[in-house]
């Protein structure tokens, strides 16, 4: 008996999933009582820290369970958030209350669901009051846990354009100036109309030497022949005085 006890203890223990009563007794010498020898476990297992349970035809041993909230381990785990939840929160927490296509009017582009349930999960924003405009949209706050998190008593306590700038977050120089102003644009028009009309002068002069070369070559061959037609005729001449 002790063996058999002993043996279906072990059987229990070592299997990763819970046992059906028909495996055991597949497992178990002949003519062993699994029934029983279950019950007795299962008394002997009351008061300890592991108790051996059946659920749903099925048997196994499981903690006890006063020691469950016990054994708990907890721990934070840092996430490092998305770029897309990043400026979201930022945009709520300046615009606040702020409707989901306000948001996505700002960043230009969509806003995944994903997002907002992020932040949610995080308890830094929660839904707020729903806009009296056509199809009411809902709109997003930031929360108490949000001014916690960053060390804020209150939202205007928020970094403003000043600080961002001096702690590097933003250009210091006013984004006007990386638009070049309308002379400049005009200026690097007239330098390309200058560099077009030195093109089309110097096709001009290209053409105009070209055809007094035409000329020239058409001048010479003309008084080329007619030499030639004089020294005919000089020849013709002497020959016929010879004669």
């Amino acid at each position: 008996m002790s063996d058999n006890i002993r043996l279906l203890e072990a059987l229990l223990f070592a299997s990763a999933e819970p046992l059906t009563t028909k495996v055991m007794y597949e497992r178990m010498p002949d003519g062993a009582d699994v029934g029983g020898l279950l019950m007795k476990l299962q008394e002997e297992y009351k008061e300890r820290g592991v108790n051996l349970v059946q659920m749903d035809g099925l048997w196994a041993f499981r903690t006890a369970e006063d020691l469950g909230d016990l054994l708990k381990l907890e721990r934070k785990v840092k996430k490092k958030l998305s770029r897309a939840a990043m400026e979201t929160l930022a945009i709520i927490a300046y615009h606040q209350p702020i409707t989901r296509a306000e948001i996505e009017n700002i960043r230009g582009v969509a806003t995944h669901r994903g997002t907002l349930d992020m932040l949610m999960e995080q308890e830094w924003i929660k839904p707020g009051r729903r806009r009296d405009t056509p199809g009411r949209p809902l709109t997003w706050v930031s929360t108490a846990g949000f001014l916690d998190q960053f060390s804020l008593e209150a939202l205007t306590d928020l970094p403003g354009l000043d600080d961002l700038k001096a702690s590097g977050l933003l250009d210091r120089r006013p984004a006007i100036e990386a638009i070049p102003s309308s002379d400049d644009l005009f200026d690097g028009q007239e330098d390309e109309e200058d560099v077009e009309e030195a093109e089309d002068e110097d096709e001009e002069d290209d053409d105009a030497f070209e055809e007094d070369a035409q000329e020239e070559s058409g001048e010479d061959s003309e008084e080329d022949f007619e030499e030639e037609n004089d020294n005919e005729n000089l020849e013709e001449e002497e020959e016929r005085e010879i004669a």
